[in-house]
């Protein structure tokens, strides 16, 4: 049985063979860093940590070059995604973001697709046409970090934009041939599980078209890391993560597509819990007591 949608799967039916996410620097920044909005940025984030190729120096170009000899070599990937996976990847101009995106065009159909991760108050029309453009020759994804759907932990953690603001891009790119990914945090601070519940219900409700969903972990130079280190704030152990997560999953629309359960980052950076580097352990857990408990994604999916 297939407990939940699982993007791979996707990938493969829709493509015939293993398609592999590049992730890229395109050198972009984020206004909850600059001082437009902030200069602290969210009380978890380092991108250091979980983004490699924020070290890379290399061109655009050169790293899809590379990222696609990779894939082939380590997955046997056929096919591409590139990803633009640092900060805020619609935070300048259009013609900036014209000149970054159509690297992509530079190689071919290796690539079939390409997603974008920015923040909710990072997008307009302007940017939106542009995006949906690239919709004719390539699958098209944005991924907007929305973290929580309750407003008084958007505040608490520093994200500097509301629901409101996530719902106003949601319905202006829905109407887009861009598909939406949406991050949701599991376990940040003074969220109960109903708290966390409640965004797996709204997440429902809207029917995204996907999601990525991380269990809260404490980093290296960070807001949080003071916090924890102060004894303010205790991360989820595997197994209360693992119970709210399947969960949350059964409140999903059937059919929107996990992209991701756990996460990842870069080990010196990590602070806490460890076992977040047990990723295949995660999903096994996971299946293995969506099984016991007979729930799966969408069981408890309310239609509207």
């Amino acid at each position: 049985m297939r407990y939940y949608n699982k993007f791979s799967e996707y990938l493969k039916k829709k493509y015939g063979c293993r398609v592999h996410k590049i992730p890229v620097y395109a050198g972009f920044f984020c206004p909850n860093l600059d001082g437009s909005l902030s200069f602290k940025g969210c009380i978890y984030c380092n991108n250091y940590a979980f983004s490699p190729s924020l070290r890379n120096e290399e061109t655009l170009q050169k790293q899809i070059e590379k990222g696609i000899e990779y894939g082939k070599k380590r997955f046997k990937a056929e096919k591409f995604i590139v990803y633009f996976q640092p900060y805020s990847n619609t935070y300048g101009n259009i013609n900036e973001l014209k000149i970054k995106y159509d690297v992509v065009k530079k190689f071919s159909s290796e690539i079939v697709g390409i997603s974008i991760a920015t923040r909710p108050d990072c997008i307009d029309q302007e940017k939106l046409n542009l995006i949906e453009s690239y919709s004719d020759d390539y699958e098209v994804w944005i991924e907007y970090g929305l973290q929580s759907i309750h407003n008084k932990t958007l505040k608490l953690i520093n994200r500097n934009h509301t629901y409101s603001d996530f719902l106003k891009a949601f319905e202006t790119t829905k109407k887009r041939k861009i598909k939406i990914c949406v991050h949701v945090i599991i376990g940040l601070p003074e969220e109960s599980e109903e708290n966390i519940l409640e965004t797996a219900k709204e997440c429902g409700r809207l029917k995204i078209d996907g999601i990525k969903i991380h269990p809260i972990h404490i980093l290296k130079n960070t807001e949080l890391e003071k916090i924890y280190n102060e004894g303010k704030f205790k991360p989820f152990e595997m197994e209360e993560y693992i119970k709210i997560l399947v969960n949350f999953l059964s409140f999903l629309h059937p059919d929107t597509i996990i992209h991701r359960l756990s996460a990842d980052c870069d080990r010196k950076y990590l602070v806490a819990p460890e076992w977040l580097f047990q990723k295949q352990k995660i999903l096994n857990l996971l299946e293995e007591k969506m099984k016991k408990e007979n729930i799966y994604q969408g069981k408890n999916y309310k239609g509207n």
